[in-house]
């Protein structure tokens, strides 16, 4: 059997570093993306490769889409070097940073941030690795429960995540030909030091996220990574187009 290869983004951490080691567990290997923290990178690297696959980390500002150029010469290069390959399979863009700030203060230096990180990042990135993707490959797009539900300070980061939603319908629709599905998955509020690691750390808002979730408690990055692992898998393969929320039921 041939072996898959997905490229993570933001796989250094989180829930990129969650999904990368989850998708390695199922026998793929696995390109992640770091922004600035290689030492954490370079050990989920170690983490995949005990796992007995192989993994490479690629420095990448998702923010700066005049760099993608570069990046998918170093993608091609490792591709040929590491699995004698000219092309990968599944594709999660995940790397992101977040934003809490009301709407009335939200200032345009921060919304331009969002949008290059969350929303031109995704649709470029995606779009100069296009010839990269195998036909039949896959693509996962991270969005938020905060499309579906609204908590005061998400106004620009939500706003993102609902245009990624859209952009996956028409990915979904246009890619259609080669056989490449596209979905999103929605994660609901994780203990991650995603947005200065607030749901973790706030034991007040932790305990209200518990409280609104109808599962128990706030969700976990082990919560994640299997949902987007299993949704580039085979069994998988006739889903496309798809919002699935992974949120332990949050304000249902």
């Amino acid at each position: 059997m041939n072996t898959k290869i997905a490229i993570v983004t933001g796989g250094s951490r989180g829930l990129g570093k969650n999904t990368a080691l989850s998708l390695a567990k199922k026998g793929n290997g696995v390109i992640i993306t770091y922004h600035s923290k290689k030492a954490e990178a370079d050990e989920v690297v170690k983490e995949i490769e005990q796992l007995g696959q192989k993994a490479v980390a690629l420095q990448l500002n998702v923010a700066d889409s005049k760099s993608f150029t570069g990046f998918v010469s170093q993608v091609k290069s490792v591709l040929n070097q590491k699995w004698n390959s000219d092309h990968f399979d599944f594709l999660v863009n995940n790397a992101g940073i977040g934003v809490h700030v009301s709407f009335a203060e939200t200032t345009e230096e921060q919304f331009d941030q969002m949008v290059n990180i969350h929303l031109k990042g995704v649709f470029f990135l995606t779009q100069k690795l296009l010839p990269l993707i195998a036909d039949g490959g896959r693509i996962v797009n991270i969005s938020s429960g905060l499309t579906r539900f609204a908590l005061p300070g998400y106004a620009a980061y939500a706003t993102m995540k609902g245009a990624i939603e859209t952009l996956t319908k028409y990915l979904a629709k246009e890619l259609g030909a080669r056989g490449i599905a596209v979905n999103v998955v929605a994660p609901g509020a994780i203990e991650t030091d995603f947005g200065g690691g607030a749901v973790r750390d706030n034991e007040q808002l932790n305990n209200f996220v518990a409280s609104q979730t109808a599962l128990g408690r706030v969700g976990l990055p082990d919560d994640i990574g299997g949902v987007i692992a299993s949704l580039l898998s085979e069994d998988n393969r006739w889903v496309n187009a798809q919002r699935i929320e992974a949120s332990g039921g949050m304000f249902i």
